[in-house]
């Protein structure tokens, strides 16, 4: 009876908290699961485990390219060049390995220092002399379009053969590699999870949410391992000539950069000074946080990501062209933060958002597709997805400050 009670209490305390505005991704993961339902019932190619991997290579660009994003937006900024800064550093890159004969292991550390250095000047032209990073960001959009074509060429495409690049987004782990790197991402979810409930009760808190923690755990590994078991069948029309069996590589490339970015975020005073600055700057300032230095560094982790993204597409396209990151990447990449639960407000937001919310925007593209649509339905739809959004954010901001 007392177990009943603690699950019951440990329900109502996250209810509670998500009428107070704390939703978190919650639409975007009943979002998910309601498009994945629909596109599965009305094409039979949506459900298949060759069409899964296509949608985890399709979504890595914008997904890491979002990841980026969600400092910029946790204080409340803008980065409108992310997209054309992903295809700079990807240009870069490829320039270097093709003209240049540098190794990929010189080359793509180089292209990353690229992308910092743009972000850095973004950043100081908004925390320094601040111009609002919409207006800076628009022109640096203009400026980095324009220095990737002189970098590629107008109409000219710059094709790049290096195995290691190539494999990122076209090979994938054996089946044994798939198995051993979920039971590695699932036991240190398990571990790190444990630990901090550990450190709560220590520190004499009360964890009404621990059962429910467990309740959602159980799913997120059995989901995990549905995905898993989906990926490492074969999934090649001709085997014998090709096999394609395994998590592609790119999902452990992104798996490295969440890790690594949540940590920032959770386990670190500059991770603590973003989400001061994003929810009250001027409290920050007299906290003797330094305001300019965090938004510049925001804006220099932003493009360092957007480098990443770019290598990400020159894997995919094994080139790169005068469009690599233009398009809609960017508003792509927004709407993935932003449908993903990052509130566009500043102060809210996590890491993983990206990730959750750019699978949603690659299902509505994906699905789309497949069923015929226009490109014109699939950005009006998206459109809706991303306004929805934001108005369950607005409102969930005017919940929290109501209560």
């Amino acid at each position: 009876m007392t177990e009943q009670i603690t699950i019951e209490k440990s329900l109502r305390d996250w209810w509670s908290r998500v009428r107070a505005g704390q939703t978190g991704a919650l639409p975007a993961l009943l979002g998910l699961m309601g498009l994945c339902i629909v596109f599965g019932s009305m094409s039979p190619v949506f459900l298949t485990a060759g069409n899964f991997a296509n949608l985890l290579t399709q979504a890595a660009a914008v997904i890491v390219i979002a990841m980026g994003l969600i400092f910029v937006l946790l204080l409340g900024e803008i980065d409108l060049s992310a997209g054309y800064a992903s295809g700079v550093c990807g240009a870069i890159l490829v320039i270097l390995v093709t003209k240049h004969d540098q190794p990929w292991f010189i080359a793509f550390p180089l292209s990353i220092v690229v992308g910092i250095v743009l972000g850095g000047m973004i950043g100081y032209l908004v925390a320094q002399l601040r111009i609002p990073s919409f207006v800076v960001t628009l022109a640096t959009f203009l400026a980095f379009q324009g220095l990737l074509l002189l970098l590629v060429g107008e109409g000219g495409t710059i094709r790049i053969e290096d195995p290691v690049i190539l494999a990122v987004e076209n090979k994938n782990l054996s089946v044994s590699a798939s198995w051993a790197f979920f039971f590695l991402v699932t036991v240190g979810y398990i571990l790190s999870g444990l630990w901090k409930f550990n450190r709560r009760r220590k520190a004499g808190l009360t964890d009404s949410l621990f059962k429910f923690w467990v309740i959602k755990t159980i799913l997120l590994v059995a989901i995990s391992a549905a995905a898993t078991s989906a990926l490492t069948v074969e999934r090649s029309n001709n085997p014998q000539i090709t096999s394609l069996k395994g998590i592609p590589y790119v999902v452990p490339v992104i798996f490295v950069l969440l890790l690594g970015a949540t940590f920032v975020l959770t386990r670190t005073s500059f991770g603590l000074h973003i989400y001061a600055v994003g929810g009250n700057a001027e409290a920050a300032r007299r906290a003797g946080i330094n305001v300019r230095m965090v938004r510049i560094s925001a804006f220099m982790i932003c493009t360092a990501f957007a480098a990443v993204a770019g290598m990400i597409f020159v894997s995919r396209a094994n080139s790169v062209s005068p469009t690599t990151g233009g398009s809609s990447t960017l508003l792509y990449a927004v709407g993935a933060a932003v449908i993903g639960g990052t509130s566009l407000f500043g102060g809210k937001g996590k890491v993983s958002d990206a990730i959750l919310g750019g699978l949603v925007v690659a299902v509505i593209d994906n699905g789309m597709a497949l069923l015929g649509y226009p490109a014109g339905i699939k950005f009006m739809v998206t459109g809706a997805v991303l306004l929805i959004s934001a108005s369950i954010d607005a409102f969930s901001r005017r919940g929290a400050n109501t209560n």
